[in-house]
């Protein structure tokens, strides 16, 4: 078993050190900008309106409600919980690889990795939303933005492809769960909205199939920008 352990672990090892990082200044800025929190400030105002648009009040706040939930618990249970227990050091800070790893403008990350934050928000994140539209085209940006996210810690060397795989694996279960949550509270309480009508194009789930293009758009545009604003910011 503590071979098959070291085994994993070095698997781990070879793994990041084939995935981090680049020789390229361009891919550094775009990496360390899509890392960044404030980068999806777009999305979420772009999904509360999608979500208030075809929601009762009632329904729109279980929903901001239980969306909130998803991030405390991949949250509490990635940082109140695994980093503590485990208390894996990333590979920044692992003295038997921190010097092979590349990392950009000097940041290391806290002392711990696993399992990463931002694998479980990211992914609870998306199974969640992907459950509560249910549109196919905006499922696949998700998965895309979910998956760029939780690479460019990679890149950036700041969390092993193992860290990364737990803590997307959390956020699918919490994202799961607290969507099966919201649905029998839905049910429980009479929370859904009215059943719109022939003249309104809407998902499966009642949304307005306009307004989610527009969060699909806002994505697309998000992306876009960081790729410009990283070629500017090379440039300077």
């Amino acid at each position: 078993m503590e071979n098959l352990l070291q085994q994993l672990i070095s698997l781990d090892q070879s793994l990041l050190l084939w995935l981090n990082g680049s020789q390229s200044l361009y891919w550094d800025e775009v990496m360390s900008l899509i890392t960044t929190t404030w980068i999806s400030i777009p999305l979420f105002i772009a999904l509360i309106y999608t979500i208030a648009h075809s929601s009762t009040p009632r329904y729109f706040l279980a929903t901001v409600l239980a969306i909130g939930l998803v991030i405390l618990v991949c949250d509490q249970v990635a940082s109140g919980i695994c980093k503590p227990l485990f208390q894996r050091l990333r590979p920044t800070h692992d003295p038997a690889i921190m010097h092979l790893v590349d990392i950009v403008d000097g940041y290391r990350g806290g002392r711990y990795g696993f399992i990463s934050s931002h694998a479980s928000n990211t992914f609870g994140l998306c199974v969640f939303l992907s459950l509560l539209f249910r549109h196919r085209g905006l499922t696949l940006m998700l998965i895309l933005w979910a998956s760029l996210s939780t690479y460019s810690r990679i890149y950036l060397g700041v969390h092993y492809p193992g860290d990364i795989l737990c803590g997307a694996l959390v956020g699918i279960l919490s994202g799961y769960l607290l969507h099966r949550l919201l649905l029998r509270a839905g049910r429980r309480w009479n929370l859904f909205p009215p059943h719109r009508t022939a003249s309104f194009r809407c998902t499966p789930s009642g949304y307005r199939v306009a307004d989610v293009k527009l969060v699909i758009i806002t994505l697309l545009l998000t992306y876009a920008s960081i790729l410009i604003w990283a070629g500017l910011g090379i440039g300077q």
